[in-house]
Parts: structure tokens; sequence; C-alpha cells
């Protein structure tokens, strides 16, 4: 199932259900080419007819399951934008879900994302950019610190931009008719869109570290 995406087969669903809870290893072996051929494999062919719809999502990774049995029951990938930051999809029962992300950041490159946000030009686009995809319908998340970080006024109009040390912006995509269709392509592609001012802002910014 490597090849043309056309969608999740149904019995993808039926496959992660038997994977629910705590399976035992003479489960997770029942399953297992079951998994990798029903839930893995449309993972990989939707990643590869999103790089031929874009080049810069060429760079993407999709994850093998692990011991933990989370990793049996979520099919997880990432297309690498810029360091430590990227576009991450999760294929479960819930759904599809994606997120744009800049997170587990390189030494420096907290300090790199700071100046650019108290910067007023740089600053302002990323403020504008952050409430824009909030209104799309994204949660807006990271490892954000109680307090404004030193050298920074408390009273600065950004400084919930501040705080943050890594910025994360997600979503679900839903769980419908279309996620066993080629549909789902499109959909992915759409809320990619949705992140590209965000992710690109990062590029820019963040890429590497000070």
């Amino acid at each position: 199932m490597s090849g043309q995406f056309t969608g999740w087969p149904e019995r993808a669903m039926d496959v992660l259900w038997q994977l629910q809870g705590e399976p035992d290893h003479a489960t997770r072996e029942r399953c297992r080419a079951d998994r990798e051929r029903l839930v893995r494999q449309p993972m990989i062919a939707l990643l590869n007819a999103v790089a031929d719809t874009d080049s810069r999502y060429e760079d993407f990774s999709v994850w093998h399951y692990r011991t933990d049995s989370w990793w049996w029951q979520h099919q997880g990938a990432v297309i690498r934008l810029g360091r430590k930051i990227e576009i991450g999809l999760r294929f479960s029962l819930d759904g599809l879900r994606i997120q744009g992300a800049w997170w587990y950041p390189d030494p420096g490159q907290v300090d790199t994302f700071r100046g650019a946000v108290a910067s007023e030009g740089s600053g302002r686009e990323l403020a504008a950019i952050v409430e824009d995809v909030r209104k799309k319908g994204y949660d807006i998340s990271g490892d954000v610190m109680k307090r404004p970080p030193r050298g920074y006024p408390a009273d600065h109009p950004r400084t919930d931009l501040l705080r943050h040390r890594s910025l994360i912006a997600a979503r679900s995509l839903g769980c419908e008719e279309w996620l066993h269709t080629p549909e789902a392509v499109d959909r992915v592609l759409s809320a990619a869109a949705d992140l590209d001012a965000l992710l690109m802002w990062l590029v820019r910014h963040v890429k590497r570290a000070a």
C-alpha cells in the first residue's frame, strides 16, 4: 500500500481497535502486518502525495511503532521545514491531527526567537500571525514560562509570546469519511496552508541557533 494514496482503508480502524488498552505481545504480533499495511503505509503514501504538490514538504519521516502501546495506537509522521521546525501528523481512532511546531530547541534558538519577538517589525508580524491561526481553530501551546524572561520588561506588549520556549499550533482535522478517500491529501494541504505563515516566520527567524 506504499503507492498512490487512496485513503486509509476502513479496516485500519479495526486494527487500531484491536490495539487499544495495553495489548500483549501476542496481540501486537498478530496485528503487526495489518498495521503496517493498513495504517503506516497509507501515511507514507499521503506524505508522498503532499510532497509531490510542494517540494518544501519532501523531507519527511513516518514513525515505526515502538515498544510503548501508545505508538501502536497512534501513527505519527513529521515534515521538516527547518531546524526543529516541523509539520506533525497523527492518525488514530480519533482521526487525523495536524500541528505546526517549533520545539525541542537547540541551544541559542530560544534567545533568537525572543529577539525576533521583541523586535517591533518581526514581533508584531508574529503576533498577528498567531492570532490569525488561533481564529482558524488551532490551539496555541508550547513550553511557556510562568514569568517574562529576564532582560525584557514585564509590560512588554508581546510578553505572552516572549514567555514561549517552544511554539505549537495544533488542531484535529476530524474523523469523517474523507479519511478513507484521496480527499485527505487536500485536507492536509489546506491545513498546511493555514500554518504556512507561522512556520515560514519561524524558518526565517529561528531556524539557526544564535
